[in-house]
């Protein structure tokens, strides 16, 4: 079992995205403010993979909820 605590960093792994602080920022600042009507995963930026995962680790309080939550708490700034 992986305990390891997730970061930005591997959280944009698992996404499949560049995963470098400055790749973060720029997507971040790309995407962002996303609308509070909009859930994160509900985005139209995810591909229909990425948007399960998010939403399967939100809904399953996975270990990847926290990160996520501060992913979203980000994009809408």
């Amino acid at each position: 079992m992986d305990t390891s605590k997730h970061t930005f960093s591997t959280l944009f792994e698992q996404l499949g995205l560049a995963s470098d602080s400055a790749s973060i920022e720029d997507f971040i600042s790309r995407y962002s403010p996303l609308p509070s009507e909009v859930a994160l995963q509900d985005a139209p930026f995810w591909s229909e993979s990425q948007a399960q995962f998010l939403e399967e680790g939100l809904e399953d309080d996975s270990d990847w909820a926290e990160i996520i939550d501060e992913l979203d708490a980000r994009m809408r700034h």
